[in-house]
């Protein structure tokens, strides 16, 4: 199953994401199909950017997002 994922990036106390799609069987720092976007949690407020039309493509192609990677969608308005 393909899924909608964030795989952790940035040193230590300092997170940063990426927005991805990824094979669920794969490791969550593992290979990756595509980068859809990132997410930065420090700033206040939150900064997310994520390509919605490749979002919206993965989606209707049956890609699962997690239940993190909803909330981060939904917030871009996908």
């Amino acid at each position: 199953m393909v899924k909608i994922r964030l795989t952790r990036l940035g040193s230590k106390k300092r997170p940063f994401y990426r927005v991805i799609v990824a094979d669920s069987r794969v490791r969550r720092d593992g290979p990756f199909l595509e980068i859809l976007g990132t997410y930065n949690p420090l700033p206040n407020p939150s900064e997310i950017k994520i390509d919605t039309d490749r979002a919206k493509h993965w989606l209707g192609l049956g890609a699962q997002p997690t239940s993190t990677a909803k909330k981060l969608l939904k917030i871009a308005g996908v």
